[in-house]
């Protein structure tokens, strides 16, 4: 590796690297139940109106709020039952009431809906309907009726393009009838963790080998930016393994990203396989030191067309290079335009912090009190005692 690049211009490369496959995202449609948390990739149009027609929003009597107007606002006979779902109700006659459930539709002549527990019935109880209801409290016209088309006219756009589908969304979705939506595709990543000591979580440990944390974390990481992991796999320093392993994952993903094998080492599998062209049609990966810390290691570049990224195999450092080069890049290509913006806050730190010089550091924290943040771990920090708040 030559001099430093700056994180700035290693972001910016990445960027420009990858711009293609976020520019334009294909879109899919998928049933309701299959949404949640994906994007918008078209506007969601209503094709009724909601709601469909006149309701009640209220368990009580729907009448004419003239005949029960006056004064001494006198018993007036019920002469109907109206639940929710029985279909249209007769007209309502002048001078009587019906029962109504919520969500009912409100009979012709009605134009106004009184609460239960605004007449002398007080509560409704299973079983006959009163024969007459006094009414106990003033009524207005329109009092608890919901007019058709009151949250919704047939075209009007319910939700548009870019929005991220939650609970709430998926449902007013549905309260338009809509069964599908059509989402941003998201970028399909392989992630492959590379390196003879690593195994799998699980199994049993040989002298000098470690657990594999980074497949777990990196898988985490894509998905939770909204990506989907199109392949995983562990490879030891063979580089003929990994050749065949980058084969099949250049085809499965839009991107590539490798962890391990990119350092100063003599086992490099990673830069071994990638450095230079191997054939016409594999392509090129370029290697370089980034002035940061952790996470100077790093390589960018296409496999067969592919775009590859290649972290550091230290688990910190292949995470600090996601949050820094990638998750962004992967959120956008879900359709998570804004994300970093909220996620960022500025605080005052706890305690001098000194960077080595000619590199970015980027140090854990722990909020502290009165919303300071205080870096913990580290060689140069393991003294510091952690504050219980959460990290950040």
């Amino acid at each position: 590796m030559s001099a430093r690049i700056p994180v700035q211009q290693h972001r910016a490369d990445v960027a420009a690297l990858l711009a293609p496959l976020v520019a334009s995202r294909p879109v899919e449609v998928l049933p309701l139940g299959q949404a949640l948390g994906r994007v918008l990739g078209a506007d969601v149009v209503a094709p009724v109106a909601v709601p469909a027609f006149r309701n009640s929003q209220m368990d009580g009597f729907a009448v004419r709020a003239a005949d029960v107007a006056g004064a001494s606002r006198p018993a007036v006979p019920v002469v109907a039952e109206i639940p929710a779902g029985a279909g249209a109700p007769a007209p309502l006659p002048e001078g009587a009431a019906a029962r109504i459930m919520t969500g009912a539709p409100v009979p012709d002549g009605a134009d106004a809906v009184v609460p239960v527990e605004d007449t002398d019935v007080g509560r409704f109880e299973q079983g006959a309907r009163p024969e007459s209801v006094q009414v106990l409290r003033p009524v207005t016209a329109g009092q608890f009726v919901r007019d058709a088309g009151s949250d919704v006219q047939v075209g009007d756009v319910v939700l548009p393009a870019g929005t991220e589908l939650g609970p709430a969304q998926l449902a007013a979705v549905a309260a338009c009838g809509v069964a599908t939506v059509p989402v941003v595709v998201p970028l399909r990543v392989a992630v492959l963790s590379t390196g003879a000591e690593i195994v799998e979580p699980g199994q049993d440990l040989a002298p000098g080998q470690v657990y594999d944390a980074n497949s777990t974390a990196l898988v985490a990481a894509v998905r939770q930016a909204g990506g989907v992991v199109a392949f995983d796999a562990r490879c030891d320093d063979d580089p003929a393994a990994l050749r065949e392993v980058l084969d099949e994952a250049a085809v499965l993903a839009d991107l590539v990203v490798t962890t391990g094998g990119v350092s100063q080492g003599a086992y490099e599998v990673v830069k071994d396989v990638l450095a230079g062209v191997l054939d016409p049609g594999a392509g090129h990966v370029e290697f370089r030191s980034v002035a940061m810390q952790p996470g100077g290691p790093q390589g960018f570049g296409r496999y067969r067309g592919t775009p590859v990224l290649t972290f550091p195999g230290n688990p910190v450092s292949a995470q600090v290079s996601f949050v820094v080069f990638l998750r962004e890049i992967v959120e956008a290509g879900a359709g998570h335009i804004g994300r970093a913006g909220a996620r960022r806050e500025r605080r005052r730190l706890a305690d001098d912090v000194v960077s080595p010089g000619g590199r970015r550091q980027f140090l854990r924290g722990a909020l502290g009190p009165a919303g300071t943040v205080r870096a913990v771990g580290g060689r140069a920090r393991t003294s510091w005692p952690r504050w219980p708040g959460p990290t950040c």
